[in-house]
C-alpha cells in the first residue's frame, strides 16, 4: 500500500503565500514547485525554521544565481509570520524597501497598521559593499561590523609534525597493526599506516595605525578582530611609532568590548609611522624567532613611512624570507591612476606577494578570499 500526503491547509496557505513574496522579488516559483513544497510541508511541519527554510530552497529556488533573494526573502517572510497570527492571501501585497535611518526613525506607523503588506527589507550592506570606508557614518560601520563577523579567516593547511592514523599512509604503525593481528591469531592480516597530520597555518595581522591610515584604521581594526575572534591561530599587532601587540585584547567575542581594549593599549594611535623600524622590532622578538616562520603575513597599511626606505626593504626581505606568503592591503589602491610612489610602499613591494585593496566591504571579502588560498 502507498503512503499517501494528506495536503494541511495551512501548509497549503503559507505556501501559496511564500510563492508570491519570490515572485515579487523575480525569483520564478512555478505551480508544481509550490505543490512540491506543500508536501515538502506537510511532512517536515511549520513549527521550526531550519526544516521549513530546507524544504522551500530545495523546491523553489531553482538556480543558484537566486539563493542570496530567496535566504532575504525567507528571513523577511518567517518574521513575519512568526509576528502575525494569519496570512490572508487574497489581500497579501509586496513591497520592497532598503532600510535607512529615515525609515527606522519615523515611528511606528507600519507596524500599526492593519494593511496584509509583506515589506521586503533588505540589508543595508548590500548599499555598502562598495562605499569607501573613509566615507562610513558610525552607524554604517555598526552595519558593516555585523557583516565581517561572518567571515571566515583560515590559512591553508600546512604539514605538521604529529603523526595520524591513514588508511594509505608513509610509515607502519607497528602498535595498531600488531593489536589488529589479535582478531586472526598473531597475523598481520591487514598493515596500518601513519601520516603527518595538518593544522592550519598561523595568520599574523602588521595594522598599520599611523594618522595617514586613521579614515581606514577603524574599519581595518574591526575586520582584523573579527578574524581573531574567530579561530585561535591568528596574531594581531599594530604598527606605528611602536609595535603593540593586541591579540589578546581582540579574543573578545563582543566587538566593542575588544576595540575598547585594543584602544586603550594603543598608545600611537594616529600618531606618526616609522614602519621599517616597527618591523624590524617584529622580526627581532616575534617573527623571525618562530611567529611568523610558516604564517601567512598580512600588512595593512598605505605604505606611508617616514624613516629610510632602505630598513623598511631589509626587513621585508627577512621577513618574506621566513613567512609562507607575505599580503600586503593597501586601501589607497583603489585610487584612479594610482602607483606606489610613496617611498615605503615602493620599498616594500618588491617582497609582497599579494598586494591588494582594503577600502570596502568587497575588497575585504577578496583579501579574505586571497588569505584561505594563500
Amino acid at each position: 500500500m502507498s503512503d499517501v500526503i494528506t495536503a494541511d491547509p495551512g501548509a497549503e496557505k503559507m505556501a501559496v503565500a511564500f510563492a508570491r513574496v519570490l515572485r515579487g522579488v523575480d525569483i520564478a516559483a512555478p505551480l508544481d514547485s509550490v505543490l512540491t513544497f506543500v508536501d515538502a510541508l506537510s511532512l517536515v511541519g511549520m513549527d521550526n525554521r531550519e526544516p521549513v527554510y530546507w524544504a522551500a530552497r530545495c523546491t523553489l529556488a531553482r538556480n543558484p544565481e537566486d539563493i542570496p533573494a530567496f535566504d532575504r526573502a525567507f528571513a523577511v517572510f518567517w518574521d513575519h509570520r512568526e509576528s502575525s497570527a494569519e496570512i490572508d492571501t487574497e489581500e497579501l501585497r509586496i513591497t520592497i524597501a532598503m532600510d535607512t535611518e529615515e525609515e527606522g526613525s519615523s515611528g511606528g506607523s507600519a507596524d500599526a497598521s492593519d494593511d496584509p503588506t509583506i515589506t521586503l527589507r533588505f540589508s543595508g550592506v548590500e548599499t555598502l559593499r562598495e562605499k569607501d570606508f573613509s566615507d562610513y557614518t558610525d552607524e554604517e560601520m555598526r552595519t558593516a561590523q555585523k557583516w565581517m563577523e561572518q567571515l571566515r579567516v583560515a590559512g591553508t593547511p600546512r604539514e605538521s609534525l604529529r603523526w595520524v592514523a591513514s588508511r594509505k599512509g608513509t610509515r607502519p604503525d607497528m602498535r595498531r597493526t600488531v593489536r589488529a593481528s589479535l582478531a586472526a591469531q598473531g597475523e598481520p592480516v591487514r598493515r596500518r599506516w601513519t601520516r603527518h597530520g595538518e593544522r592550519s597555518r598561523r595568520i599574523v595581522f602588521l595594522l598599520d595605525v599611523s594618522g595617514s591610515m586613521e579614515p581606514y584604521a577603524r574599519a581595518l581594526v574591526r575586520f582584523v578582530h573579527a578574524g581573531v575572534a574567530g579561530r585561535q591561530r591568528v596574531e594581531a599587532f599594530t604598527l606605528g611609532t611602536r609595535l603593540t601587540r593586541i591579540t589578546r585584547e581582540l579574543t573578545s567575542k563582543d566587538p566593542d568590548k575588544a576595540l575598547r581594549l585594543a584602544g586603550t593599549r594603543v598608545a600611537d594611535w594616529s600618531g606618526g609611522t616609522r614602519l621599517g623600524e616597527t618591523l624590524r622590532l617584529f622580526n627581532d622578538e616575534w617573527g623571525v624567532r618562530g611567529m611568523a616562520r610558516g604564517s601567512i603575513v598580512v600588512i595593512l597599511s598605505d605604505g606611508w613611512d617616514r624613516g629610510e626606505p632602505r630598513v623598511l626593504a631589509d626587513e621585508m626581505q627577512r621577513l618574506q624570507r621566513v613567512s609562507f606568503r607575505v599580503v600586503w592591503v593597501n586601501p589607497l589602491k583603489v585610487t584612479p591612476g594610482y602607483a606606489p610612489l610613496a617611498r615605503g610602499m615602493a620599498a616594500a613591494l618588491p617582497f609582497v606577494d599579494e598586494f591588494v585593496e582594503g577600502h570596502s566591504l568587497d575588497a575585504l571579502e577578496h583579501l579574505t578570499k586571497v588569505i584561505n588560498h594563500a
